[in-house]
């Protein structure tokens, strides 16, 4: 039977997206689970066709960002025998996802690369609404702003209409005109 058609257990693709170096990208693990591959398949297939993947496509994690990463995706600190990071992730980017489909070629890695590129963009949509709506806010509170003012001018007016100054008094006694 062959393994890339079988039916593999895959976490929801965004959940797997992550922002390092102000990327979006997936990591190697989680892009080799989603392809139905073991990770050395996949580095070892990327390596072979390294001039498939200039720097905008995939790059190596530096050891701070990979145990940050680490740490942030799980709940225990210490680490089991056998999962220390023996190599640093590589992190690919929507581009390298596409191109690492293509060096695994299988169907599986094709139709997974679909639905990965499809999650990219619907998170792109999503900050970009979310960017609208967040320029929106910002106009919308200059406006209250400048109203606040103009506000506080109508208050005392009113203020002022309800509180009338006393009319002038008139003066008992004889007064001569000049």
């Amino acid at each position: 039977m062959d393994n890339h058609n079988a039916p593999v257990r895959t976490p929801a693709i965004e959940s797997v997206i992550c922002q390092i170096r102000g990327q979006k990208v997936i990591l190697d693990s989680d892009l080799a689970m989603l392809y139905a591959v073991e990770t050395r398949v996949l580095n070892q297939a990327v390596k072979r066709n390294n001039e498939r993947f200039p720097e905008g496509f995939m790059f190596q994690l530096t050891k701070a960002e990979a145990e940050h990463q680490r740490r942030s995706r799980s709940q225990f600190v210490t680490l089991k025998r056998g999962y220390n990071i023996k190599y640093l992730p590589y992190a690919f980017t929507e581009h390298g996802v596409l191109m690492a489909a293509n060096v695994i070629n299988s169907k599986r890695a094709v139709a997974m690369s679909i639905r990965i590129i499809e999650a990219f963009v619907k998170m792109r949509r999503w900050l970009g609404s979310s960017a609208a709506l967040t320029r929106k806010l910002a106009e919308l509170e200059s406006r209250i702003t400048g109203h606040d003012q103009a506000i506080k001018s109508i208050v005392e007016a009113i203020r002022q209409l309800m509180n009338p100054p006393e009319p002038p008094r008139k003066q008992i006694g004889f007064h001569v005109k000049n």
